[in-house]
């Protein structure tokens, strides 16, 4: 029988109280706090803790403090990647953001989606979504960016957007729910 991280990773539903799970958060959240409260000069450009917990993560990555994610052990991210102040990424999926992205202050990544059935969300069942961030992505300041969507090569999010459906390269998206702008 698989465990409840197995079933995370696998994309099924799993129940997030569980014993593992919370170990691995507990992990994270000790990293995380090292990143949020080193003096700047000596975190550099991640806290040494968060950068041995990703799955991937390139030596010119950039995080700002305060930063958050729920296990870190699923996020990759590319070359020259900027994640700016206050930034979120709750990683119950896999979260992928190719080389020179940059996510504004704020920006918030959900790939936990919770059971519809009420019982079944009190009990804790949710199913991770991955999100996949393409290279060259600009995602403004405040934006929301759900889990299941894919942002292709050069999109543009704009401030405050919430992202609930696939953006396709070279697009520029804004409002809630994101929408393509029109060029003339």
């Amino acid at each position: 029988m698989a465990s409840e991280a197995e079933k995370m990773a696998a994309g099924e539903w799993y129940c997030c109280l569980d014993a593992e799970l919370d170990d691995l958060r507990v992990k994270t959240r000790r990293a995380v706090h090292q990143h949020n409260t080193m003096p700047p000069d000596e975190r550099g450009m991640m806290a040494p803790a968060l950068r041995a917990l990703f799955r991937e993560v390139a030596d010119s990555t950039f995080i700002e403090a305060p930063f958050h994610c729920s296990y870190g052990i699923n996020l990759s991210l590319g070359e020259r990647v900027y994640l700016n102040a206050g930034c979120t990424i709750l990683d119950s999926g896999r979260v992928s953001i190719g080389d020179r992205s940059m996510l504004g202050p704020g920006v918030q990544i959900y790939c936990a989606d919770h059971h519809r059935d009420a019982e079944l969300r009190s009990q804790g069942i949710e199913i991770a979504r991955p999100v996949t961030i393409g290279r060259d992505v600009w995602i403004g300041g405040g934006a929301i960016i759900l889990g299941g969507v894919t942002i292709g090569d050069g999109a543009i999010v704009g401030a405050g957007s919430v992202v609930t459906r696939d953006v396709a390269a070279g697009a520029t998206v804004v409002g809630n729910p994101a929408r393509p702008v029109r060029r003339d």
